[in-house]
C-alpha cells in the first residue's frame, strides 16, 4: 500500500487511496489504535451504491464498535474477504493489507491531507 503522506484522509478516521477512478478505502492506524483488538469486520457487498457520509460498515473490537463511512459517491468493486475472515489484520496492517472496500467514484470530495489529518488528531 502506498505511504501515509500520499494519502487522503476524512475527519471520520478514514483512508483513500486514490488509483483513476477507484478508491481503495481502510481506516488509519490511529482509528484501529482507538478501537482496540478489532473482532469482528461487516462489510457492503460487491455492487452496492455508496454515498458520502453514510455508513458502509461496521468494525466491531473488544473495546466498541466502529463505522466505516463512505468517504465518496460511487459502487463498491471488491471487498476485502481477508479483512472479513481475519479481522486483527485491521490492527496489524491498517494502511496495506487491512485495507476494506474499493470503490468505482462517480465523486470525489475535498479530503484531508496528510499534515491535515495528524494534525486534526493531535498526533
Amino acid at each position: 500500500m502506498a505511504e501515509q503522506t500520499t494519502l487522503k484522509y476524512t475527519a471520520e478516521h478514514e483512508w483513500i487511496l486514490v488509483d483513476g477512478d477507484t478508491a481503495t478505502i481502510g481506516i488509519t492506524a490511529y482509528a484501529a489504535d482507538k478501537l482496540g483488538d478489532v473482532v469482528f469486520v461487516d462489510l457492503p457487498s460487491v455492487g452496492d451504491t455508496v454515498a458520502i457520509g453514510k455508513v458502509v460498515g461496521e468494525i466491531e473490537s473488544t473495546k466498541s464498535v466502529g463505522e466505516l463511512f463512505a468517504p465518496v459517491n460511487g459502487t463498491v468493486t471488491e471487498v476485502n474477504d481477508a479483512v472479513v475472515a481475519s479481522p486483527e489484520l485491521v490492527n496489524s496492517d491498517p494502511l496495506g493489507d487491512g485495507w476494506m472496500i474499493k470503490v468505482a467514484f462517480t465523486e470525489l470530495p475535498e479530503l484531508l491531507s496528510f499534515d491535515e489529518y495528524t494534525a486534526l488528531v493531535g498526533e
